[in-house]
């Protein structure tokens, strides 16, 4: 592909560009649809000259996710003159790490989740972004504070520093609903926690199910439970309190926790509020769990889930229209603003040039945003990206979450050790939600096992 730097971008200079082989390449033709930040491409590009240089990235991204990476890669190629070599691999995490041992590690690593990316910090081998990054992310990115923190990792001298960029996010604090259902009982979607149990409650008055829930996943059963535990931890504690947790400063069994068990128990433990009773949410397989909120009546009126649930929808669903979603709403009584629950991943110099500097500076322009924005399966909490450019409405309405929230946090159970957050916790919702256990002692026996790990 022919590389042409748009030094000097004016309109003249985007036409002559237009022509190129390398606008051929581009997803969206520079200057031409006004969702896109275009002055931001042409400052960025008016910036950087690496003309002559390579970047390599290496990530998880395969299939349809490497072509739409690839589009976004293209318009860095395009405003510096650097060549980008992308490979993903879904052996990713192993390779990475083997990469980095030998020497021969990418210039950039694309992490889906920060316990990896964490521990390469600790090893020596990943880079330092700078406190100018970090004090970017606070500025522009929603709960700024929460992304610097999720990036933050000790060095092997212990010393801290912000390593990780946070890009392409999933939304798990979300309920779906049926509208049409919804609209002919009379019911609104509830501001607040309280409201939701209230709502719950009346539902199940009303003879009607008010949930939709399945644990089930194979060797994986009982994960969707630990996202609900996860949320209501979120919903009843402090971010401080969350975050303890997940490092194993306060044992699995503190009454905080076992609180936020109990929480999700109100729900999922009563027969009258879930489809099938309490023993069959155990039995019931996740992306099958969906299935009342389509029949009529209702086999239930609401699901709690991430926003990828709508791959298992029946085909030809018209989101929005057969189903929508609402935010998982926080609680009024304990006033902990709004916290979003999901996962996501971040972007990591794992060999440092100034081309991979300069990546890093492009991650902060709003069109390296908004051209994935555009396209599918992309959610990001830059305030500054124009929301305009999402290709749908539910990926704007997922967005505005996102950008709303006070607070974000990781999936507990994926920074957990995974003998606890991928075994133990996953097996002591099960116990928990069937009634073979209540919720101390399955918190109790989570931490026995994880405080057995040396």
């Amino acid at each position: 592909m022919q590389l042409i730097r748009m030094a000097g971008a004016t309109a003249a200079a985007l036409a002559l560009f237009a022509g190129t082989a390398a606008a051929q390449a581009l997803k969206f033709t520079p200057g031409e649809d006004a969702r896109f930040s275009w002055d931001s491409f042409e400052a960025f590009a008016d910036s950087h000259d690496l003309s002559g240089q390579t970047l390599d990235i290496s990530g998880v991204w395969i299939g349809p996710d490497k072509d739409l990476v690839e589009s976004v890669l293209a318009y860095f190629e395009a405003a510096t003159g650097a060549r980008v070599r992308y490979s993903g691999s879904d052996s990713f995490e192993q390779d990475i790490v083997i990469a980095a041992q030998a020497g021969s590690a990418p210039n950039i690593a694309v992490f889906p989740q920060p316990g990896l990316a964490a521990d390469m910090a600790r090893r020596g081998f990943l880079t330092p972004l700078g406190e100018d990054t970090a004090d970017w992310v606070r500025e522009n990115y929603a709960a700024g504070d929460s992304w610097v923190d999720l990036g933050t990792y000790a060095d092997q001298t212990g010393a801290e520093a912000l390593y990780g960029f946070f890009y392409k996010i999933d939304v798990k604090s979300l309920v779906w609903y049926a509208p049409d259902a919804f609209a002919e009982a009379g019911y609104e979607i509830p501001e607040t926690l309280e409201d939701l149990k209230a709502l719950t409650e009346r539902i199940a008055e009303d003879g009607g199910t008010p949930w939709c829930i399945g644990l089930g996943s194979g060797a994986a059963t009982g994960w969707p439970a630990t996202d609900w535990v996860e949320d209501l931890m979120l919903r009843r504690e402090t971010p401080e309190t969350y975050d303890a947790w997940v490092s194993h400063e306060i044992p699995f069994d503190d009454p905080a926790v076992v609180g936020a068990i109990e929480a999700y128990g109100w729900f999922a433990r009563n027969d009258a509020f879930v489809e099938g009773g309490s023993q069959a949410v155990a039995t019931t397989d996740f992306r099958e769990s969906p299935a009342g909120l389509f029949s009529f009546p209702p086999g239930c009126y609401m699901h709690r889930q991430a926003s990828f649930i709508d791959t298992y929808f029946p085909e030809g669903t018209e989101i929005g229209l057969d189903v929508d979603f609402f935010y998982f709403p926080a609680s009024a009584e304990r006033d902990l603003g709004t916290p979003v629950l999901g996962a996501g991943t971040l972007w990591a110099i794992t060999r440092d040039s100034e081309a991979a500097h300069a990546f890093i500076d492009f991650l902060q322009t709003p069109i390296a945003h908004e051209v994935w924005m555009a396209q599918s399966g992309f959610l990001t909490p830059f305030t500054g990206a124009n929301p305009e450019a999402y290709a749908t409405e539910t990926m704007r309405a997922q967005g505005e979450i996102l950008t709303s929230a006070t607070t974000f946090r990781f999936d507990g159970s994926d920074l957990m050790p995974g003998e606890v957050g991928a075994d133990a916790f996953w097996k002591g919702m099960v116990d928990y939600t069937t009634g073979r256990k209540d919720a101390e002692t399955a918190a109790h026996e989570i931490e026995q096992r994880w405080s057995s790990i040396r």
